[in-house]
């Protein structure tokens, strides 16, 4: 079966740049309208008239998809524009560090705004025009760390978790109304989000090796990767997938005790 979203309307939020943009360009390609919502203004502009330029629909809106009024506004303009909405990808996130005691409440509220307030928000206001449709598939990008956790992240971490369940919960909230939601959880992907991350480190490039050396594949994943993942979630190829996590990290949670382990652990121990 061909994947082909001819006829249909997608929204990607957080589409300007890293695994958005690769899931905007990917859906226009194989014929769907796509709608970017960013914050980023300069990006997002960028982004969409670069896809439009290849011949395909794709158009920017600005939005914050942490404030309501601008994401129902958006929402409202892209099925305007396009007859309706068929898929949404919640994909906007930011991450920040810190612990408990280091963590601000204002920047709780601020990456929990954005990563999982701006996820519900947007499923709230696109799930009304695709049940106007007869149905529609949802994907919300989590993260390996929608399972697990690192240290000195306990936002990031808790809003990964949240996303998990919030796809949980839609599935079967609109399972017999025709809409799908699953759940992409990438491991590390070469994104401006990752290279942002590891700039803060003394030696970026050692963070990279560290990142690479931390899937069985022995690299960390692109974002055209991720993509794929998403569109084959929200296409009818996955018309019996509903409630799922489909992880893509290359390996990275397999190993008992992390790959670290496997160099000189029980098992690496035993080889001749």
């Amino acid at each position: 079966m061909n994947i082909d979203f001819t006829g249909r309307a997608a929204i990607v939020t957080g589409g300007a740049k890293g695994i958005g943009e690769a899931t905007a360009r990917k859906l226009a390609a194989l014929g769907a309208a796509v709608a970017i919502f960013d914050v980023d203004r300069s990006a997002g502009e960028k982004t969409a008239a670069s896809i439009a330029k290849s011949g395909a629909t794709c158009d920017f809106f600005p939005c914050n998809v942490s404030i309501s009024a601008e994401v129902s506004q958006a929402v409202d303009a892209a099925a305007k524009k396009y007859g309706g909405i068929d898929v949404l990808v919640s994909n906007a996130g930011i991450q920040l560090y810190g612990d408990a005691q280091t963590t601000t409440e204002e920047e709780w509220d601020r990456l929990m705004g954005i990563n999982l307030k701006g996820c519900f928000l947007a499923s709230k206001f696109a799930v009304a025009h695709m049940l106007g449709r007869g149905g529609g598939a949802i994907v919300i990008v989590g993260s390996v760390q929608s399972m697990t956790a690192i240290s000195n992240s306990i936002a990031y971490v808790a809003s990964k978790h949240g996303l998990l369940g919030l796809t949980r919960a839609m599935s079967l909230d609109y399972a017999q109304k025709g809409i799908r939601v699953n759940c992409v959880c990438p491991g590390a992907i070469d994104t401006p989000m990752l290279r942002w991350a590891a700039s803060l480190a003394d030696d970026p490039e050692k963070v990279m090796e560290t990142c690479n050396r931390m899937h069985p594949l022995g690299r960390v994943g692109k974002s055209e990767e991720v993509a794929d993942a998403i569109v084959y979630l929200a296409s009818p190829m996955a018309s019996f997938i509903t409630g799922a996590a489909l992880i893509v990290d290359g390996g990275m949670l397999v190993p008992a005790g992390g790959m670290g382990f496997q160099e000189g652990g029980t098992g690496a121990a035993t080889r001749k």
